[in-house]
């Protein structure tokens, strides 16, 4: 038997066995043919990464959309399936009317009861829809920006609050004049927000919370007592 079989002999079996169990596993991992290399990489980013949300405001001037909290779940399962609000805007929806004065709370909880719980249908226009909401939730309107379409002046939109009444350019449709209530950002920096809108009650649809362009808002009614 010549010296390095002898070496080969005195090397003791439990040696080759003291790696850590974690780098076993790791190996393990590498070599199964189903991850690969990208998707491992997300993993280990995923675990080392620490990310605090920033929290929500009405007036937020984030160049994307703020955070919101997220709603409870049986608020969810009661709108999930609502033909007149997509269900990545509940959570604005709900943060809305957490976060609003006192009395855009009731608005804002009057016209979604209206809108999703009972899918009203009234007549005559979005003024009309609107002046019936603030009704009855009780509130007056104070107006707190007024311009002209559609030469302006505008608002400033870090003015914009949730539960505001706003007269704006729809620059959606022929860039016409338009009314409705104000929700939350959802692209602050493009100016694009979840509005309650209300299309009239000849087309025989409830109000729908819709994605608008208010650059060009150029009228504010505030909910008060």
């Amino acid at each position: 038997m010549d010296a390095d079989t002898l070496a080969m002999m005195r090397i003791k079996p439990s040696s080759i066995f003291k790696k850590p169990i974690l780098l076993t596993a790791l190996i393990g991992t590498l070599a199964s043919p189903m991850l690969h290399a990208d998707a491992l990489g997300d993993l280990i980013q995923q675990k080392n990464q620490t990310f605090t949300p920033p929290s929500y405001s009405g007036g937020s001037t984030s160049s994307v959309s703020p955070f919101v909290s997220a709603a409870p779940q049986n608020f969810h399962v009661s709108y999930a399936a609502a033909p007149n609000i997509k269900a990545e805007h509940i959570d604005t929806l709900y943060a809305a009317e957490q976060t609003a004065t006192p009395a855009s709370k009731q608005v804002l909880q009057t016209v979604r009861q209206m809108a999703l719980d009972r899918k009203e249908i009234i007549k005559g226009s979005c003024w009309d829809y609107l002046n019936a909401a603030f009704t009855r939730a009780g509130v007056t309107r104070d107006t707190v920006f007024k311009g002209e379409y559609p030469s302006g002046p505008f608002v400033d939109t870090n003015e914009i609050k949730p539960g505001d009444w706003l007269y704006y350019v729809n620059h959606s449709y022929n860039d016409v004049e338009h009314s409705g209530l104000f929700v939350g950002w959802l692209d602050r920096s493009a100016n694009q927000a979840l509005i309650l809108s209300y299309a009239g009650e000849n087309r025989r649809e409830p109000a729908r919370y819709k994605v608008y362009d208010v650059s060009h808002t150029y009228n504010i009614m505030r909910p008060s007592f």
